[in-house]
């Protein structure tokens, strides 16, 4: 686990600063939710896009399961952070789109928790292509928010979470909330660090209306929980004590996502050379 939180901040910003220059990136589009990741990705990005000059767009997108709690949390988390933010209602949208989109949508039953994963997988490919368009138009990319420990529980919507550049991909949830209070305990803006703060202090959701919590999907009690899981697992990944455990069935379960897309190696079809 991170030690040095104020190091690992100006090693994420430095390296944004660099992308961005190296590659000329006139604007970021950021995804705000009103949850602790995409409003650590805001707090991180903000000083660095003030230094090169860089727009930063932040969007709230809700789409008919977002609580008024989270939707103000994202309102703050982009007003106060963002260049320019926009909430954006897709409810219409997919309300008209689903029907059509879902073979079964006349026969299966609404409530159905398999429907509502579904139903989440298409809102979030909804808001990545909203976000998409945006970075198109203004010559820009679209952060990614998520974090190592939602990679490894395949806890994101392939072709609908993750974007063009991460800043925390390669942290721990917990690594997260930590980075996090260092930064509200540093930030000089007190509206920024009272949006920040709020985020902390939420319960973790997605915001698709699948279960109340991210706690309740992945089967644990806390953040620290699954983090100490998944670590124990990963060091000793024959633990028999483990291997039974939701989160680390999790783990397994969702392999496919990190290998996605699978492409057949070239060997397993043929022995000519590719020129």
């Amino acid at each position: 686990m991170i030690t040095d939180y104020k190091a690992a901040v100006t090693n994420i910003q430095k390296e944004l600063r660099v992308y961005l220059t190296e590659n000329n990136l006139k604007s970021l589009i950021l995804g705000v939710s009103g949850g602790i990741d995409s409003a650590l990705c805001a707090a991180l990005a903000r000083p660095v896009c003030d230094e090169t000059g860089t727009e930063l767009y932040c969007r709230s997108i809700t789409i008919s399961t977002n609580k008024p709690e989270e939707i103000k949390r994202a309102e703050n988390t982009g007003k106060y952070f963002g260049h320019n933010f926009k909430e954006v209602n897709l409810s219409l949208t997919f309300e008209k789109i689903i029907p059509d989109i879902a073979e079964d949508y006349k026969e299966i039953d609404k409530a159905e928790h398999s429907y509502k994963i579904r139903q989440g997988n298409i809102k979030a490919r909804m808001r990545m292509m909203y976000l998409y368009d945006l970075a198109a138009k203004h010559r820009g990319m679209v952060l990614s928010t998520d974090n190592y420990t939602e990679l490894l529980l395949g806890f994101w919507t392939l072709h609908g979470d993750v974007g063009d550049y991460g800043m925390i991909q390669n942290l721990w949830k917990t690594e997260v909330y930590e980075t996090a209070k260092y930064l509200v305990g540093n930030i000089k803006d007190k509206k920024q660090a009272d949006a920040l703060n709020a985020c902390i202090n939420a319960v973790p959701t997605d915001g698709l209306g699948i279960t109340n919590s991210d706690l309740d999907q992945i089967g644990a009690s806390s953040y620290a929980e699954v983090d100490e899981i998944l670590i124990n697992y990963l060091k000793n990944p024959n633990n028999k004590n483990l291997l039974n455990h939701k989160v680390v069935k999790r783990k397994l379960a969702s392999e496919f996502k990190r290998n996605n897309p699978f492409n057949i190696p070239r060997n397993k079809i043929t022995d000519a050379p590719y020129f």
